[in-house]
This record gives C-alpha cells, structure tokens and sequence, in this order.
C-alpha cells in the first residue's frame, strides 16, 4: 500500500460553520479533493450540524467529492435527496435500516458509491452478505452525534474491529475501502492506518486542531499516515 491509497475526508462539521465556503476553498488549496457531510435527523443522535438547504448551496460552491453519511431514522428519504443533490457516495447506517439490501441498491444502481456504516457495537457479521455490494464500510469509532462530548474516547476495540474488517474483505477477496470515524486523531492514525483503515474521517483531533493553519495540521496529519504505512509494511 502506498500513501497516497489513503483518503483523507475531512469532516465539515469540524469547519467553520459561519464560513462554509472559505472553509471549502482552505481545503481546495491544500489539496483536499473529498469532503465528509454528516447529515443527521437528530433521531438517530442528537445532533443537526447541516440542513438539505446547506448541502445544496455547497455542491454550487464546489467541484469536491461528497462523502456523505446518512444518520437517520429514514435512510431512503435521505438516500433519495442526495442523489438529486449530486454526491459521490453515500453511506448510511445498517441499525436503522428495515430494508438493508434495497437501499443499497437505490444507491448503486445510480452509479453513487455506496457505504454501510456501523456503530462501535454493532459486529461485522451482519455484513455477511451484503459486503460484496459495499464500495466502503464506515465504522463508528465513537458514538455517532456525541462529538461534542470531549472526554469521549474512541471504544477500546477500534483497532480490533478495524483488523478484523480488513481480514474480511481480504478473505472475500474484495477491494472495499474501510473508512473511519470519531477522533481519528494524529495520535491513533498510525495503528488505524496499519490496521488496515484506508480512508479517514479528519476532524478536532487532526487536520482542524485549534491554534494551528489547515496547512501546518495537514503535514502532521499526513506524517502520521506515513508512519502507519511503514509500519504496516514492517
């Protein structure tokens, strides 16, 4: 694996939400091509960082990959407005869907990529059958919505869970991205990324640490990275 196999999403609601679009061309500038949308109902967790209406007016705005996770109550009310909005994938969670396969295929047969998201409790096996229809699986390393919550830690099993999602897919013989999510921060990124993560959720704890530019975080960040590839090769 090289390093540049390894996608960095950082998350808007990390940005500065008053000023989404020089948020969008600070990110443009450093390189960034791919931007993770939380869209949550306030169901599902409690939480609304962006509305439909805010989505729309930043797909105008940008010529970025939306990544967009789906947390909601609703997956298909959802599902169908982002792809009316335009988006390169979406992902949505598997606890709250009735109709797991269907949905999956209203995604796919648009030709958006498609991604199911777990939360930390949730076991892999419930992807026993639908994995070779997953271009990405996202997994919840943190309580979904409670990000606000600073003392939050990622769960004990994260890079277990990740280790055991890469055995998965390569058992399978699949190519499934493994995205991560909830304080993928400058200290975790080496195991994750050894373990097998290949694409990251940048937030606080990474590309938007306060006090510091977007370019003097993405170095770190990307250090980082680097030292989870070396060690993955080791």
């Amino acid at each position: 694996m090289h390093k540049q196999e390894v996608k960095i999403a950082p998350s808007i609601m990390c940005a500065d939400l008053c000023n989404l679009e020089q948020s969008v061309r600070q990110m443009e500038q450093a390189g960034l091509d791919t931007l993770h949308i939380d869209l949550i109902d306030s169901h599902f967790s409690p939480s609304m960082p962006l509305g439909l209406d805010t989505i729309k007016q930043l797909r105008k705005v940008t010529d970025m990959a939306f990544d967009v996770h789906i947390m909601s109550e609703n997956n298909e009310f959802f599902i169908q407005e982002m792809l009316e909005i335009g988006v390169q994938q979406i992902t949505f969670h598997l606890e709250s869907s009735k109709h797991l396969d269907r949905e999956i295929n209203l995604i796919r047969k648009k030709g958006v990529k498609t991604g199911v998201a777990l939360n930390p409790a949730t076991p892999l096996s419930t992807l026993e059958y639908v994995l070779p229809q997953c271009d990405t699986v996202l997994l919840m390393l943190i309580n979904p919505g409670f990000a606000t919550d600073k003392n939050e830690k990622q769960v004990p099993y994260a890079l277990e869970k990740v280790q055991d999602l890469k055995a998965l897919i390569t058992e399978k013989r699949l190519t499934t991205t493994i995205e991560v999510d909830g304080r993928v921060s400058l200290d975790t990124i080496p195991s994750l990324v050894s373990a097998g993560a290949n694409m990251l959720v940048a937030g606080s704890t990474s590309l938007f640490i306060p006090g510091k530019t977007l370019q003097e975080n993405m170095k770190s960040l990307e250090e980082s990275i680097t030292a989870g590839l070396a060690r993955e090769v080791s």
